[in-house]
């Protein structure tokens, strides 16, 4: 997959960067971005939910009456569930929400989010931005000129640019990203993504490294 590389005023620059095949280009597997987007907001939650049973509420533990001869129901102490401010019945209790998924379907889910961005034509490669300050408008200036400002993007760096990072973080629509860090779930709550031209060329890296391999 070939994409031509823009300038921050949004035109081309004549380069091209070839995005493999084999990660932008593969037959998508649904279930597996399922499972990692599943694990992904599983590992979000605390799990530290807790409500008190019988045994754990404060109350006397005295029988209210005896069990025969009343004319009433059987009763047991103000413990009970059936009472205000009795225990609660099968209530939820501590536990974890995360799942084990292996670093195969991991990684085939990653692949299958980027193809569909790909046959979305939702990804963008721009020459690598530097700033001399942190200035969330120079930034937002580059995003408007490649007509993705409006959109909930994903900005996609090699590696941690402290001048970008605080450019961008301010911006509820934006998500800057290592390259290292990206994630099927916040590939696919993206609308699109931009990438620099450093980080687009390392997955040409990898793919010619694998081939010499």
């Amino acid at each position: 997959m070939q994409l031509n590389v823009l300038n921050i005023q949004g035109q081309e620059t004549g380069r091209t960067v070839e995005l493999p095949e084999d990660i932008f280009g593969i037959d998508p597997n649904n279930h597996a971005i399922y499972l990692a987007v599943k694990q992904f907001l599983g590992a979000q939650r605390q799990g530290t939910h807790k409500v008190k049973t019988r045994a754990e509420v404060k109350g006397s533990s005295r029988k209210l009456h005896k069990q025969k001869g009343t004319g009433g129901s059987r009763k047991g102490n103000i413990r009970n569930p059936l009472y205000k401010g009795g225990g609660t019945i099968f209530g939820p209790k501590p536990h974890k929400y995360d799942i084990k998924l292996n670093r195969k379907v991991k990684d085939l889910a990653k692949m299958s989010a980027l193809t569909h961005k790909a046959q979305a034509n939702a990804i963008f490669v721009v020459e690598d931005i530097t700033l001399d300050a942190p200035k969330t408008k120079t930034f937002m200036n580059v995003m408007n000129a490649l007509k993705v400002g409006d959109k909930k993007l994903m900005f996609i760096l090699p590696e941690y640019n402290d001048n970008l990072y605080m450019s961008l973080r301010n911006v509820p629509s934006v998500l800057g990203v290592q390259l290292s860090d990206i994630n099927t779930y916040d590939i696919m709550n993206s609308e699109v993504l931009v990438l620099t031209e450093s980080a687009a060329k390392v997955f040409a890296t990898e793919e010619e490294a694998e081939v010499a391999a």
